[in-house]
């Protein structure tokens, strides 16, 4: 099923909670925050605090993406503060397994990510018990950067292993999604999308959602 998760680091925080109120009149179901630490990725962006801030203005699922390095340090805090989705980097930590465990025991959906020059087989043993596998299809830690569509065989690879052995994790993609690149990510079998400037950064945010929408019916997503 299609889900739209578009991105906080695109938002205009001036207007935040104007916007969130708008994508929830558009119906869009997640809002993806992307949690940059400084170490695991050359960013910073926001915490704990702005995940707590924003938690009771909107009910959309918060989609919470850690690129940062011992997320298993933080995971009671971000459960506590209202997040829906744990999604970790397969690459920042040493012992995913319990990690994963720690996750759904505390309430929440737990995802992998996967940088570009990760490959499946970091995850594979885990794909059973995971809700989401994020493939970024840019670098990590900044927006803007262009789409790498040589990522789509690990999209492709991802849905055949699902499909095989009857698993029931979403496939997210992260990273330049525009319409143009939207249809191609549909084709290799991702259904959650992550966009930031296309939707936040767009003059009708709804028109965007709904453009986005009509895509994924035309791929039956």
């Amino acid at each position: 099923m299609y889900k739209l998760a578009p991105s906080l680091l695109a938002a205009d925080f001036g207007i935040l909670k104007q916007q969130l109120e708008e994508l929830e009149r558009a119906d869009v179901p997640y809002i993806h925050l992307d949690i940059m630490d400084g170490v695991f990725v050359p960013n910073l962006s926001f915490g704990l605090s702005v995940v707590q801030s924003i938690r009771k203005y909107t009910k959309m699922v918060f989609d919470v993406h850690l690129m940062i390095i011992e997320p298993e340090r933080y995971v009671e805090q971000f459960a506590k503060a209202g997040t829906d989705i744990f999604c970790f980097h397969i690459e920042a930590t040493k012992n995913a397994k319990e990690l994963v465990a720690k996750i759904k025991e505390l309430g929440m959906k737990a995802a992998i990510a996967l940088k570009p020059a990760t490959p499946i087989s970091t995850i594979e043993e885990l794909l059973p018990q995971l809700d989401m596998v994020l493939v970024m299809t840019v670098e990590p830690g900044f927006g803007g950067q262009k789409f790498m569509e040589d990522q789509m065989e690990k999209v492709k690879k991802l849905a055949e292993l699902r499909s095989q052995h009857d698993y029931h994790y979403d496939i997210e993609v992260d990273g330049g999604i525009n319409p143009q690149t939207l249809k191609t990510v549909f084709a290799n079998g991702a259904n959650v999308i992550v966009a930031g400037s296309a939707v936040m950064g767009a003059e009708d945010i709804s028109a965007r959602v709904k453009e986005f929408a009509q895509i994924a019916k035309d791929y039956n997503i």
